[in-house]
Order: structure tokens, then sequence, then C-alpha cells
């Protein structure tokens, strides 16, 4: 008990004396000091004190299905700043292969009675996936908000950016330089977002034979472009700029230049993707407009307003860099 105080104490900046007539519901303690000491409980591991359990932490959790996508940690720096400037504390939770799942991360924050939930880039943008701990979380009434393309059935306010409208701008971009026999690499069939994109290759006029599907990685994006390759694509939409990376490494083994021989374009825009050789053209998902409206629609609801369970558009940007070219004469 001595070590708990002296922690929490260290932690919030103030006495031992206040943070035991806080765990002891004492007067003579400001509201804000107590409810620091009740989330320096949580961040710290601590159990509430029985009598205090029914107020909600102020912490939010905001789990990410991996750190290694640029665009995850981008994401993760603009919902975390803004919940601080809402008064909350962004509990970060990772999933990792054969490691903790989705399910485990949601009993977790349940544990540490967190006052809401942001998902980004989770398993209820996949279809054929478990989605028991979403429906958990719609039951208990806890406040969430999930990024980029929900299954239709999980009854959650979205923030999204427009995977039509991506789709069409890198079509469009290419065709604008003449390339005809245009290839797509996606994620999964289950994949939402990937849905979305390849129902607007599609309905382009695209050719469904240049399509192929895969995980979202460097790795993926290779084995998936080089059969693309193969086939004889000048030009190739990605869904990721991992894929997109994937994909100019592809190109390079098969003995062709990017974008003299073939044309490449991402998507997301994250990091570095200006500092690559060449660098790339990609659509870019307007993270920081996402991440705050993601974070006005949560505390919406921890406030207790009526927020319907819709999906906001957020309207991509292409950002044309050295990625892609004019279709060679010889290949027209």
């Amino acid at each position: 008990m001595t070590r708990r105080l002296a922690e929490v104490a260290k932690k919030v900046g103030v006495s031992e004396a206040t943070v035991s007539r806080v765990l002891n519901g004492k007067p003579g303690v400001s509201d804000a000091t107590r409810e620091a000491v009740l989330t320096a409980l949580d961040v710290l591991g601590y159990e509430r004190p029985t009598q205090l359990r029914g107020d909600r932490a102020r912490l939010v959790g905001l789990v990410l299905p991996e750190l290694q996508n640029p665009i995850f940690p981008a994401f993760a720096e603009v919902v975390g700043g803004a919940l601080a400037q809402q008064g909350f504390t962004s509990v970060l939770c990772t999933r990792t292969v054969g490691g903790v799942s989705e399910a485990d991360y949601v009993d977790l924050l349940l544990q540490q009675q967190v006052s809401g939930v942001v998902f980004a880039g989770g398993l209820y943008a996949q279809a054929d996936a478990a989605h028991g701990h979403y429906e958990l979380l719609h039951e208990r009434r806890l406040p969430t908000v999930l990024v980029n393309a929900a299954v239709a059935r999980l009854d959650f306010p979205q923030v999204s950016c427009d995977d039509a409208v991506a789709a069409e701008m890198a079509v469009a971009h290419l065709r604008a330089l003449g390339h005809e026999r245009i290839g797509m690499v996606l994620g999964p069939k289950d994949h939402m977002p990937s849905r979305r994109k390849l129902e607007t290759f599609l309905s382009a006029g695209c050719d469904p034979e240049l399509v192929e599907h895969t995980m979202f990685s460097l790795e993926g994006g290779h084995a998936a472009a080089a059969r693309l390759v193969r086939r004889g694509v000048t030009g190739v939409v990605c869904a990721s700029d991992l894929l997109a990376l994937g994909t100019i490494r592809a190109a390079r083994r098969a003995g062709l230049s990017v974008p003299a021989d073939v044309s490449v374009i991402g998507f997301d825009d994250s990091a570095l993707m200006n500092c690559t050789e060449p660098p790339l053209t990609t659509v870019r998902q307007p993270i920081d407009a996402m991440g705050r409206a993601a974070v006005d629609l949560l505390v919406a609801q921890i406030d207790k307003a009526v927020v319907p369970a819709d999906e906001l558009l957020f309207e991509p940007e292409l950002v044309v860099r050295a990625s892609t070219a004019r279709v060679p004469a010889a290949r027209r």
C-alpha cells in the first residue's frame, strides 16, 4: 500500500496524504487532482478502490494492427495529441502475431475502465474475421470509433478516407499518362477498403485479370506485383505505400525501371515516401483531419451526446512524385 501511495504521488506530483484522501473518498481534494490520481492508478496498473470503480478513467484505448507501417504511428500521434487536449490519456495497444490479440486488448481495456476506444486498421474491416469483441463493446455501450471502412453489421460511428475517390484519382492519373494495362495490388479479399477500391477500379473499365490480393507488407506487395509484371502491366495502383514499395522492388528484380518501364502509385502518403528512390506518387489520407474527427466523435459519445452510427468520408489527395511517368512508346 505504501509503495502504491508513493508511486501515484510521484506520478501526479502531489503528497502521499493527498493520494490517501482520494483513495479513501475523503473531502478536501479538488476535482482535477482527484481525477489525476485516479488516472495515475490506471496508468500504473493498480486497481481502483471498490467505491471508486464506478467512475470511468480518463483513459482511451487506441488499438492499432502494427507500428511497422509508418501511417499507424503517425495516426497515433494525431489521436494522442487530440485526446490530450480534451483531458484524456491514450493507451496504445498493438496486435502481435501469436501474441496479444485485439479481443485480448478489449478485455484489458474494459478491466481498466477506459472511457472509450478508437480502432484503426482493425479486424472490423475484414468481413470474415471474428467480431465478438466489437459486439461486447456495443453491449457495454462503451464509446467506440472505427477508422476506415467497417463491415456493415458493426453499428459504430466511423471515420474513413474515401476509397472510391482514391482509386478513381489513381486510375485517372495513369490513364492521363497513356497507360492502358493498369494493374492493382490490394489487401485480402475480405478487406473492406480494398473491396471499395476494387469496385471503383472495375467500374472504370480496368481488367479484372490484372488484380492481385495479398497481405499488407513489403513482401506481399513484391509477390503480387511480380505476377502482374509477368502479365505486362505498365502501371500499378497499390492499396498502401508498403505494397507500392514491394511493387517497385518486384519491377526492378524483373529488370525493369520505375517509372521508365512501370509506373507505381501508393496509398497513405506515409512518412518518408518523398525520400524513396524514386519518390513515390501516392494518394494521401488526410490523417490529421481524420484523427481529430475520430476524437471529436468519441468525446461526444463520452459526454452522452447522441452520435449516429454513420460514416464520415474524407477526401484524399493525389500527390504526384517521380514513380509515375508516361507509358513507354514501345509498350503502347
